[in-house]
């Protein structure tokens, strides 16, 4: 997404090396797409389709609370208890609550955790409160709880529009290497996303359906002029290092939670438009996350689903994310995402996740309020 731009010597390597790897991404998405129950889509489906309200804790199951540093914090024992993890089993700083189809693990003094391998990156870190290891309660009210029971997010799963953002566009390019632009790929995989929609039945509006300029603003006004029940999906690729790869997935911060990677502002504590779907945000991120794992396979690496302020998640009233698809900055990466195959990986991939997403969040016709 940067508008970082690189030289052409940093990107070419050996191409017929890089042909070689290209010509196996089709037999790699083919097998990591068998329904292994610790793949990232496994979880979510998993969950949609078998952890409802019976599987929480009986009523008198109380999560205890504890209180460090003027922050609420949930013991992890009582998490167990709530949502009937089998086990609880530490190793030093590691930790893993384990379901037979679930692991959920965290470290001491780390803010990331993972539920059945996908990375997410917390709000706060686990920490020790006397002998209770604790996850903060903020991290288990907007992250685990909508993962762990999607089916409860009021009125997530009544939409059947989807609003896709191809970043960029027009005289802002976005990222550029030596191959393409950033808001090529962006249009390209929106548009391929939109013709798999359309055909499943959804209504499915984009911001930019040429390489023409908006606003940030505008996208938020278009976003917001849609009056049916949606979801807002920015598509973008990533620049950096050249070390640096793999896809990561942004949902807005919730209220008191700074942008990714700088520090806390006294407007961060004030509850903004996007506030609203904190649940709908991460369980579609959850959704999306985990099927470009599923599709890209070992072709990308999980950098995590994260929290930010990016202006078209902080405006926008429907659940909303934006997708990184991979780094155009990485010499083999950026070889990659020129492969119309992987480009076909992350829409398909993003398509999945639409319909996986809509049935997770659709309650269950036996289920109760919790």
């Amino acid at each position: 997404m940067s508008r970082q731009f690189m030289k052409k010597s940093c990107l070419l390597g050996n191409q017929h090396q890089c042909m070689i790897r290209l010509s196996t991404l089709r037999y790699r998405m083919t097998r990591s797409q068998s329904p292994l129950p610790f793949i990232g889509v496994s979880l979510f489906f998993w969950i949609a389709m078998n952890f409802t309200l019976s599987h929480a804790a009986p009523a008198k199951i109380v999560l205890e609370e504890v209180k460090h540093q003027d922050k609420s914090y949930i013991t992890l024992e009582s998490v167990k208890n709530f949502y009937q993890f089998s086990t609880i089993h530490r190793e030093g700083k590691k930790i893993s609550l384990d379901q037979p189809k679930i692991k959920f693990q965290l470290s001491v003094g780390d803010q990331e955790c993972s539920l059945n391998g996908v990375k997410f990156v917390c709000s706060d870190p686990v920490v020790e409160v006397g002998t209770h290891t604790c996850i903060s309660r903020l991290d288990l009210q907007k992250l685990i709880e909508p993962v762990l029971r999607p089916s409860y997010i009021k009125g997530a799963g009544q939409f059947r529009t989807v609003i896709l953002d191809a970043g960029h566009g027009g005289k802002d390019s976005g990222a550029v290497n030596a191959y393409n632009t950033e808001k090529a790929y962006n249009l390209t995989v929106a548009q391929q996303v939109k013709k798999t929609l359309t055909a499943k039945g959804f209504r499915v509006i984009m911001t930019r359906e040429s390489d023409t300029y908006l606003s940030l603003q505008e996208r938020v006004d278009i976003a917001n002029a849609v009056k049916d029940s949606a979801v807002f999906i920015s598509i973008h690729f990533n620049a950096g290092g050249r070390s640096a790869r793999g896809i990561e997935t942004f949902t807005l911060s919730p209220a008191g939670v700074a942008h990714y990677g700088r520090a806390s502002r006294e407007s961060d504590a004030q509850e903004i438009q996007g506030n609203q779907n904190d649940s709908a945000n991460i369980a579609l991120a959850t959704a999306v996350h985990g099927q470009l794992r599923v599709r890209l396979g070992a072709n990308t690496y999980d950098r995590g689903i994260k929290r930010a302020r990016y202006s078209v998640l902080t405006g926008v009233k429907h659940p909303a994310i934006l997708v990184e698809g991979g780094f155009m900055s990485h010499p083999y990466e950026s070889r990659l995402i020129q492969n119309p195959k992987y480009l076909e990986a992350v829409s398909r991939g993003i398509s999945d996740a639409v319909l996986l997403y809509r049935r997770a969040v659709t309650p269950r016709t036996n289920q109760t309020a919790p």
